[in-house]
C-alpha cells in the first residue's frame, strides 16, 4: 500500500538550503524549466590524478589537504580511479596551487587536460588491441603487463587472460606496434596486431592472386593510386594492409580502385578484426588438439609396454632382449617420450625459457621443472645400471602422461574459455557482410544498384533493404514503410513501424517491406559497434577483487618450487634415518626416487591456473549475458560495486516519467476564450525549445486544427501556418519561464516565482486550483497577460507502467529507492507516493543531483544513480554505480558504468541481480580454486601417506591439475543459464 504523504521523507541538502526551502513559495525556487547545470562563473573544475593512495586514510588525507585551501568550492577523492575532482575560485587559486597541496600531502599529482569530448583519447596517442597467445595462468598475465607498461611511449596496458587478448594505449612517436608485438614475444608469448583507433588504415582479405606475377600486378595497382602511403602484402595468408590518406582517398574508393585496375581479378573483402581474432583462436585450439593427439598416440605404446605387454609372454620376451647396454622396452620407452618431451613438449622449454630470462614464472615453468626431473632421472638411472650393473625403476611415463594430460586439460580450458566469448562472437554475427548500396545522378534518379562490403559504407550512403535483410548501418529511412525487428539490440520484441524520417540501426532485420536508408553513422560509430566495444571493453577490465588472484600468483610459483623442495627433503631425510620403513619403496627403487616422486607431484599440482580464471571468465559470461537481456556493463569494478548497492537514485523527469509532457487542463480565469487563451500562450512558447513549450504548442495546435497533438509542431512550422500572433522582446527566464511582448502588451508564462517577482498577484482560487494540480502530479503553469493573472495550465508526465513494481522489487531486495528532482514539491511528493517512495531530494544549484549522490556516500553507502539526460551526467559520474537509459543522450551513457539498452527500469532490478550473481559465482571459484589448492598439495606432498597410504603419482597431478581449471571455467559457464528475476517471484505476487 502506498504510503501517505505524512510518511514522506523531503529533504533538500545543506543546512541552510534547508532552512531557505522551509517555506513552500520558496520551494519554488528550485527549477521548473531549467534542465542544465550552472556553475558559478569565477569557479572552476578540475580533475588530477593522485598517484600514491593505497587505502581509504590516503584518499582523506587528500581531500582534507585540498578543502584546507582558501577558494576550494568542494572537494572530491575517488580512491579506485586514483582521481580527484575540485571545484575552486580561480580568482583565489591557480591550478598549480591544486596539484602542490596533493604533492605536499605526500602524494604525486598531475592535472589532466581539459576536453569537450568525453572518451578522446589525448593528443598523439593510440589504442591497439593484440592478440597473445599462450597465457596459461595470471602469472602469465602479469609478466606480459609488466613488460608493456615498462615500454617507452607505453601510456596503459591491460592483458586479459580469458580472451587471451591486450589492448595498449601507446605514443605511435615513440614506439610501433611491431616493436609492442616484439616485446610480447620476447616475454615468451605469441602475439600479432588485431587492429587500432587508426582511420588511415585497412586491412583486405584478396582473391585471385595465385602466383608471384599476381602478386606483382597487386602491388603495382596499388602503387600507382594516389593516396597511398604504404601497404604490404602477405600472399601465404592473402591479407593486404594498406595505410593510406583519409584526406585524398576513402577505403571504398581504395577497392574499387584495386578492382577495377585488376579487371575484375583481384576480390577483395574487408577483413573484420573480430572475424581475425576469432580464427586465431580456432587456430590455437586445433594446434593444442593435434598436439594433444599426438602425445596421447606416442603415450598409448607406453601404456601397453608397462601394463598389458608383461601379460603377453611373446611380445613382454621381446621387450626384455637386451640390445647394447639396455633392454629393447628402455630404448622403445626412451625413444617415444623423447618425442613427447622434446617435441610436442617444445612449447612448454620455450615459454618457460622466456619467462625465466624476464625475471617472472608460469605454468609452464612448473610444467617443464617437473617433466625434466622425471626425464632427467629416468635417463640417469639407465646410464647407472648400464655402468653398475644395479638397476632402478624409470619414470618416463610420467614425463608423457604429465604433457598428455597438461594439453588435454589446456584444450578443455581453450573450448571453456571460447563458451564465455560467445557474446561477442552472436554481437558480430548480427552485422551484416554486405549492403546493396543506390548509386543516383545530381537529379536524384536511381542508375544503379550494387554490392559492396558493408564495412565500407559511407555516411550519406542511399542503401536498398529488401524483406528480411538485416539493415547496414545506422540511419534514416528516407523512402518505403516496413517493420523492423530491433529485438537483438534493444531487447523489444515487438516489430516497429518504420517510416520515411524514422531512425534505424544497423543490424536489425527489415520484416515486409523495401526501405532506402541514408547512412547516417557507420563503422565504429554505428550503435551495434559501439554495443561490441562496450563488452568488449567490459571483458577486458579487471575486478579489484581480481587483484588478490594476481598478488598470490605473482608469488605462487616461487613458493610452490620451495616447497617441492623441501618436500623431496623432508622425505629423502626421513628415509635416510629409517623414518618409514623400506617396504614402502618402488621395487628396486631408493629414498631419493620415493621422495623425488612426492616433489614432482607438489610442483605438477601446484599450479595457479584455477586461481587466475576465478574472476575474467565469470565477468566474462556475465557481460555477455548482460548484453543478451540489455544490460551493457561497462566493466568488472562496476560488477564488483553493483552487488554491493545501499541506495538508487532515480531522476524523476524521463526516468521514472515517460519524459512526454503533455497538457492535461487549460482554464481561464478573467472570462478570455479559451481558444484566444491558448492562442496566446502557443505564441509566448513558440520561441522556447523546452520540451514544456513544446507540449502546450502541440496542445494549442491541437486545439485549433485537431491534428495529432503528438506530432512534431516546430515553432517555425507554426509561425509558417500564420495563426500565431507576432512576438517581440522574448526572453527565457531559466528557472522560472518564459516573457515576451504580443501588441505591445506584457504576458508572462511560468511559475509562482516569476509572477511575484513581476508583481502579478495569484489570488485563492487560482492558489487553490494550482495546488490541486500539484497535489495530482501535474505541473501548474500560469499565465499573466497585461499584468493580469488570466488562466493556468497542468501539464502531466505519466509514470512509466513499471515503474511501481520496480520501486517495490527494490526495497524487497534490501535497496532503498530514492527519487530526485528539480519540480515542485507538491508535483514531487505526489509522483514519490504514487511510486512508494520514502526519500524525496531536491536537487539544488549548482551542483544538483551530483551534490545529492554525494550526501549518500559519506557514510560509505554504495549509491547507484539512474538518469537519462545531459543534466544527469554529473551526478552519474559522481554515484559508485551510474546506470543510464539506453535512449538517453550520448553523454549519459558515455559517464554510465551500465547501459539500459531497453528504456526498461525493470533492467535496473535485472542490473543489481545479476551483480549479486556474478560475485557470488565469482567466490564459490576461488573457494573451488583454493579449496583444490589447499587440498592437493598435502595429498601431493604425501603428508596423508603414513597413515592412510594414499599417494598422488606425477601423472594424476598433472590430470587433477588440467581439470581444476576446466572446473573452475564450467562453473563460470553456468551463469549463462542466467535469467532476469521475475518481478512476481521478487514481490511474492500469487498468479493464479
Amino acid at each position: 500500500m502506498a504510503p501517505g504523504a505524512g510518511g514522506l521523507q523531503l529533504t533538500s541538502l545543506a543546512g541552510d538550503r534547508r532552512a531557505a526551502a522551509a517555506d513552500s513559495d520558496d520551494l519554488e525556487d528550485v527549477r521548473l524549466l531549467d534542465s542544465y547545470d550552472k556553475i558559478d562563473a569565477e569557479a572552476r573544475r578540475i580533475q588530477v590524478t593522485v598517484t600514491g593512495m593505497t587505502c581509504a586514510a590516503c584518499s582523506n588525507s587528500v581531500e582534507s589537504a585540498l578543502k584546507s585551501l582558501d577558494g576550494v568550492i568542494s572537494a572530491s577523492v575517488a580512491l579506485l580511479q586514483n582521481k580527484a575532482d575540485v571545484v575552486f575560485n580561480s580568482a583565489l587559486l591557480k591550478d598549480e596551487d591544486i596539484k602542490n597541496a596533493i604533492e605536499d600531502a605526500g602524494f604525486e599529482a598531475d592535472i589532466l587536460p581539459e576536453s569537450s569530448t568525453v572518451g578522446k583519447m589525448p593528443h598523439g596517442t593510440m589504442v591497439g588491441q593484440f592478440a597473445i597467445g599462450g597465457m596459461t595462468c595470471a602469472a602469465c598475465v602479469n609478466s606480459v603487463e609488466g613488460i608493456l607498461r615498462n615500454l617507452p611511449g607505453v601510456k596503459r596496458a591491460v592483458v586479459a587472460l580469458a580472451t587471451s587478448a591486450g589492448e595498449v594505449e601507446y605514443d605511435p612517436g615513440v614506439i610501433s606496434k611491431d616493436d609492442i608485438v616484439n616485446a610480447i614475444e620476447d616475454c615468451g608469448f605469441d602475439a600479432s596486431f588485431l587492429q587500432s583507433n587508426e582511420q588511415d588504415k585497412i586491412i583486405l582479405g584478396v582473391v585471385g592472386v595465385y602466383s608471384v606475377i599476381d602478386g606483382q600486378v597487386l602491388e603495382g595497382i596499388i602503387s600507382s593510386i594516389k593516396g597511398v602511403r604504404q601497404f604490404h602484402f602477405d600472399q601465404i595468408s592473402g591479407e593486404l594492409d594498406v595505410l593510406f590518406d583519409p584526406e585524398v582517398l576513402s577505403s571504398r574508393s581504395l577497392v574499387d580502385a584495386i578492382q577495377g585496375g585488376s579487371n575484375g581479378k583481384f576480390t577483395l573483402h574487408v577483413r573484420s578484426p573480430y572475424t581475425r581474432m576469432a580464427s586465431k583462436g580456432v587456430e590455437e585450439i586445433s594446434t593444442i588438439f593435434r598436439l594433444f593427439v599426438s602425445s596421447l598416440l606416442l603415450s598409448i605404446p607406453l601404456f601397453f609396454v608397462r601394463v598389458v605387454c608383461p601379460h603377453i609372454p611373446m611380445v613382454y620376451s621381446l621387450l626384455l632382449r637386451r640390445c647394447g647396454p639396455f633392454l629393447m622396452s628402455d630404448w622403445l620407452k626412451w625413444a617415444l617420450v623423447s618425442v613427447i618431451q622434446f617435441v610436442i613438449g617444445k612449447r612448454f622449454y620455450i615459454a618457460a625459457g622466456r619467462a625465466l630470462r624476464n625475471g617472472s614464472t608460469n605454468m609452464d615453468v612448473l610444467v617443464a621443472v617437473g617433466t625434466t626431473a622425471s626425464y632427467v632421472y629416468s635417463v640417469c638411472a639407465l646410464l647407472y645400471g648400464a655402468l653398475t650393473g644395479f638397476w632402478s625403476p624409470t619414470y618416463f611415463e610420467t614425463s608423457a602422461m604429465l604433457i598428455t594430460f597438461v594439453l588435454l586439460g589446456k584444450y578443455l580450458e581453450c573450448l571453456a574459455k571460447g563458451k564465455t566469448s560467445d557474446a561477442i562472437k552472436k554481437l558480430v554475427e548480427l552485422a551484416p557482410a554486405t549492403a546493396l548500396l543506390v548509386v543516383k545522378d545530381k537529379g536524384g534518379k536511381c542508375i544503379e544498384e550494387r554490392e559492396i562490403d558493408c564495412l565500407l559504407v559511407q555516411p550519406g550512403d542511399t542503401l536498398k533493404v529488401l524483406p528480411g535483410a538485416k539493415i547496414p548501418a545506422d540511419g534514416v529511412v528516407t523512402w518505403g514503410s516496413s517493420y523492423v525487428n530491433e529485438s537483438m539490440v534493444t531487447g523489444e520484441s515487438v516489430p516497429i513501424l518504420k517510416e520515411v524520417n524514422a531512425s534505424v540501426i544497423g543490424g536489425t532485420i527489415n520484416l515486409h517491406g523495401v526501405l532506402h536508408v541514408q547512412a547516417a553513422k557507420v563503422g565504429s560509430d554505428t550503435v551495434l559497434s559501439q554495443i561490441i566495444s562496450l563488452v568488449e571493453t567490459a571483458q577486458m577490465s579487471k575486478a579489484p577483487i581480481q587483484k588478490f588472484a594476481d598478488y598470490v600468483a605473482s608469488i605462487f610459483v616461487p613458493l610452490v618450487v620451495s616447497l617441492s623442495l623441501l618436500t623431496l627433503f623432508c622425505w629423502y631425510i626421513a628415509g635416510s634415518i629409517g623414518a618409514y620403513p623400506d617396504d614402502w619403496l618402488p621395487e628396486n627403487g631408493n629414498h631419493f626416487v620415493f621422495a623425488l616422486m612426492f616433489s614432482i607431484s607438489v610442483v605438477v599440482i601446484a599450479c595457479p591456473c584455477a586461481l587466475g580464471l576465478a574472476t575474467p571468465t565469470a565477468v566474462m559470461v556475465a557481460t555477455g549475458v548482460g548484453a543478451n537481456n540489455g544490460v551493457l556493463i561497462k566493466g568488472g569494478d562496476a560488477l564488483e560495486r553493483a552487488q554491493r548497492v545501499k541506495y538508487v537514485i532515480f531522476d524523476k523527469t524521463g526516468t521514472l516519467t515517460q519524459g512526454k509532457a503533455t497538457v492535461t487542463t487549460a482554464k481561464t480565469f478573467t472570462g478570455m476564450e479559451r481558444g484566444e487563451f491558448l492562442k496566446l500562450v502557443a505564441s509566448a512558447e513558440a520561441s522556447s525549445e523546452h520540451p514544456l513549450a513544446q507540449a502546450i504548442l502541440a496542445y494549442a495546435r491541437h486545439f485549433h486544427f485537431f491534428d495529432d497533438s503528438s506530432a512534431d509542431t516546430g515553432a517555425e512550422n507554426d509561425v509558417k501556418t500564420g495563426w500565431l500572433f507576432d512576438v517581440s522582446d522574448f526572453s527565457a527566464l531559466p528557472g522560472r519561464g518564459v516573457q515576451c511582448l504580443i501588441d505591445g502588451k506584457r504576458i508572462l508564462v511560468g511559475n509562482r516565482k516569476l509572477m511575484a517577482e513581476n508583481g502579478i498577484h495569484i489570488s485563492t482560487e487560482v492558489e487553490n486550483f494550482v495546488i490541486e494540480l500539484e497535489e495530482s502530479a501535474k505541473t501548474g503553469i500560469l499565465v499573466a497577460y497585461n499584468d493580469i493573472l488570466t488562466g493556468v495550465l497542468g501539464i502531466a508526465d505519466p509514470l512509466k507502467r513499471e515503474a511501481s513494481v520496480v520501486i517495490q522489487g527494490l526495497q524487497k531486495m534490501g535497496v532503498t529507492p530514492v527519487m530526485v528532482t528539480g519540480d515542485n514539491w507538491r508535483t514531487a511528493r505526489a509522483v514519490a507516493k504514487e511510486v512508494s517512495i520514502q526519500d524525496v531530494r531536491a536537487e539544488v544549484m549548482p551542483a544538483g543531483k551530483a551534490d545529492v549522490v554525494r550526501s549518500f556516500q559519506k557514510d560509505g553507502s554504495i549509491v547507484a544513480m539512474v538518469g537519462d539526460g545531459i543534466n544527469d551526467s554529473p551526478a552519474l559520474a559522481a554515484a559508485d554505480v551510474g546506470m543510464a537509459i539506453g535512449a538517453g543522450t550520448d553523454i549519459a551513457i558515455e559517464a554510465a558504468d551500465y547501459v539500459l539498452m531497453r528504456n526498461n527500469l525493470e533492467d535496473v532490478i535485472t542490473a543489481i541481480d545479476l551483480s549479486r550473481k556474478t560475485f557470488s559465482r565469482i567466490r564459490l571459484n576461488y573457494v573451488f580454486a583454493m579449496a583444490y589448492n589447499v587440498v592437493a598439495i598435502p595429498v601431493a606432498a604425501g603428508v596423508f601417506y603414513p597413515s592412510l597410504g594414499i599417494k598422488l603419482p606425477p601423472w594424476v597431478a598433472g590430470a587433477c591439475m588440467a581439470l581444476s581449471s576446466v572446473s573452475v571455467v564450467c562453473s563460470s559457464l553456468l551463469l549463462k543459464r542466467y535469467r532476469r528475476p521475475r518481478l512476481t517471484a521478487i514481490l511474492e505476487i500469487i498468479v493464479e
